[in-house]
């Protein structure tokens, strides 16, 4: 019965103003987003609440406090960066992380998470096509196979792994150390730049982008560079298995930025071959 619009309000004001003293000394606020995620996780309760009888009152619905969002950057690969992978001279010291690469490559060219990629075994591959069921949702996925996933399926078929195992993938934490250490070394320093709001206060955090790469990076790309490519959105979401378009709305507007970019360079180049 708290849960009227001032009581709602009340807890976000709570959220906002709740500060907390880390180990190292720092003081610790919630990020707006989050304060936005707990306030969905609330409404959750409360829809379930009122559809139980154990309450009528239903101000939540039109509940929306006035927080500032910054959307979620999303961390990917573009088709010449992964030409730099490729390209890249794994060091004599570092043997392991041709693997580690190959199966990120294969990841950015499959769209498969790191867990279905980890379980994959030589009797998914079916007539030229990745045939199996998703570890996180056990949806049964058709994937057809491309040059670059045939090449590096061709590499290791006579490669005898563990559970009878199609690719050399180790544990997605281990993978995820020796990730980073191989986007550092292979020179993928660019600089990005994330806003964030607490309280409404502005806070912008400056990175390397081979601090923020992870296992999840090869089906990020893959879908980034698929709709950039042109390829129409239900046929990616029946690749990768999303079943919400919502989810595939950051997607689009990141292949929107990519096919302007790439338009750019096509403008330039033209110049010198076309005249009116």
């Amino acid at each position: 019965e708290d849960f009227k619009e001032s009581g709602l309000t009340a807890f976000v004001a709570s959220l906002r103003s709740e500060r907390r003293v880390l180990k190292n000394g720092k003081e610790w606020t919630m990020k707006d987003t989050t304060v936005l995620k707990q306030v969905g996780y609330l409404k959750w309760f409360l829809k379930w609440a009122v559809r139980k009888g154990y309450t009528d009152i239903n101000d939540y619905v039109t509940f929306n406090p006035k927080l500032k969002i910054s959307s979620k950057r999303i961390i990917f690969l573009t088709l010449d960066e992964i030409k730099k992978l490729s390209d890249f001279k794994i060091p004599d010291n570092h043997p392991a992380w041709e693997r580690i690469r190959d199966v990120c490559i294969f990841c950015c060219f499959s769209g498969l998470r790191h867990s279905d990629v980890y379980n994959l075994k030589k009797t998914d591959i079916i007539n030229d096509c990745i045939d199996f069921t998703s570890q996180k949702d056990s949806e049964h996925l058709r994937i057809e196979l491309n040059w670059v996933t045939r090449k590096i399926i061709e590499k290791y078929k006579d490669y005898k792994f563990k559970d009878n195992k199609l690719l050399p993938v180790i544990s997605n934490t281990k993978t995820n150390i020796q990730l980073k250490s191989l986007f550092k070394t292979a020179g993928f320093n660019e600089l990005l730049t994330d806003v964030s709001y607490r309280g409404g206060q502005r806070i912008e955090h400056t990175y390397e982008k081979w601090t923020k790469i992870g296992t999840h990076v090869g089906r990020k790309s893959f879908i980034c560079n698929a709709l950039a490519l042109g390829v129409p959105v239900n046929v990616v979401m029946k690749w990768t298995g999303h079943s919400d378009y919502k989810a595939m709305k950051p997607y689009i507007d990141v292949a929107d930025s990519i096919k302007a970019h790439y338009m750019h360079k096509l403008d330039i180049n033209i110049k010198d071959y076309i005249s009116f």
